[in-house]
């Protein structure tokens, strides 16, 4: 059940459901109270017919200033490993299980703030909307907010990471979101663990 102050966004979909047409109406998506504050939605990007759809968590700092998914320090991660493991990015759609960016003032500093469990749920309906129309053989889930969403709160990442199980008609392959890596103890470790599981994802598709 949708909590209050997230009524879910469901009435913002649009009748024709396009790449395009999507991307206009949840540009105006008030399904949840994280409109309030952050710059833009930022919606998916990508082929509507790619192999691979990559769900992250949701917009960070430089992905709700510039618009786009994974521009940041995380996507530049994500970039090193889908290249090392063989993963053509015009076979990629990438997308975040939440829309907008949630997060906490610091200052001058915004600083990310995990959503909540309503939060997830009230953007869901994008998320459904991109997952029949794209259609991909493989959802690479990344981390575990997106895991949540799409896998059930009972699904852990640490305990099935890099294993394919189905997801409708596709394979999801879930996996550290690529942030993790750059706050590990051991970057090289943590990294060489994210780009195994890439490759476990490249080998089902």
């Amino acid at each position: 059940m949708v909590k209050d102050g997230n009524k879910g966004a469901a009435e913002f979909l649009p009748d024709q459901l396009d790449l395009g047409s999507l991307r206009r109406a949840a540009a105006g998506c008030e399904g949840c109270d994280l409109f309030r504050n952050a710059t833009q939605t930022v919606f998916g990007e990508g082929p509507q017919q790619a192999r691979y759809m990559l769900v992250g968590e949701e917009p960070g700092d430089q992905e709700d200033r510039q618009g786009h998914p994974f521009v940041g320090p995380a996507g530049r991660v994500l970039d090193k490993g889908l290249v090392e493991a063989g993963i053509e990015r015009e076979d990629v759609y990438l997308t975040n299980a939440v829309k907008h960016f949630s997060f906490t003032l610091r200052g001058k500093r915004r600083i990310h703030q995990k959503p909540t469990a309503a939060e997830i749920t009230a953007c869901r309906p994008w998320l459904d909307a991109e997952l029949a129309l794209v259609r991909p053989e493989v959802v690479v889930v990344l981390g575990a907010t997106a895991a949540r969403a799409l896998l059930g709160r009972e699904f852990r990442v640490t305990h099935h990471r890099g294993e394919p199980v189905p997801l409708g008609d596709a394979l999801a392959v879930a996996t550290v979101h690529p942030s993790s890596v750059l706050r590990a103890p051991d970057r090289d470790e943590a990294y060489a663990g994210f780009l195994a599981d890439l490759r476990a994802a490249a080998r089902v598709a």
